[in-house]
């Protein structure tokens, strides 16, 4: 799959639409780098459990000492079995409230002339995964992201602010602000 591959120009396109998906794939790479380490520091990858209610739209991890929760969207979703990506739009089992984000992604490339991004099945190895997820974090300006585990298909995750509740009731807002 092409996917850093210029549209088809006719004699009167300009370059000004167009976007570099080169540029926008290092950006996003070192968002869900910097959005990694920043979550971190509430626990993100260190939760017992986690949870994802497709009827609130909010995902939790569930800790010994507090829980973390946040509105989510689904992205994706990653087999490594099958060597498949799915975008949550095209995904039947994925309520339309939970691919918004999805599909802004796909609107967006279909805008800017980025068929690769509009196909509903990829086929993709890790590395063409990490990518799709590294361009759909910088085109959405996702403030937090999460790659689910999972035996078979793995959940490509982004979310907002996250409350964190501790075990005594006491809570408080971790924020990111992408600019």
């Amino acid at each position: 799959m092409r996917l850093f591959g210029r549209r088809g120009r006719s004699s009167e396109a300009s370059d000004a639409g167009e976007t570099d998906l080169g540029v926008l794939l290092l950006q996003g790479e070192d968002m869900v780098n910097q959005l990694a380490e920043a979550h971190a520091s509430w626990g993100l990858g260190t939760a017992e459990r986690w949870d994802l209610d497709q009827r609130t739209g909010m995902i939790t991890w569930t800790f010994a000492d507090k829980t973390a929760t946040a509105a989510a969207q689904i992205l994706a979703s990653y087999n490594p079995s099958t060597a498949s990506w799915l975008w949550a739009w095209a995904n039947e089992s994925i309520l339309a409230a939970m691919s918004r984000d999805s599909r802004a992604v796909r609107d967006w490339a279909e805008r800017h002339g980025q068929q690769a991004l509009v196909q509903p099945r990829v086929q993709a190895d890790a590395e063409l995964a990490a990518t799709l997820s590294a361009l759909a974090v910088r085109i959405t300006r996702a403030t937090g992201f999460y790659r689910g585990a999972g035996s078979a298909a793995i959940p490509i995750i982004i979310f907002g602010p996250v409350t964190l509740t501790s075990k005594d009731g006491e809570t408080s807002t971790f924020t990111i602000n992408v600019s």
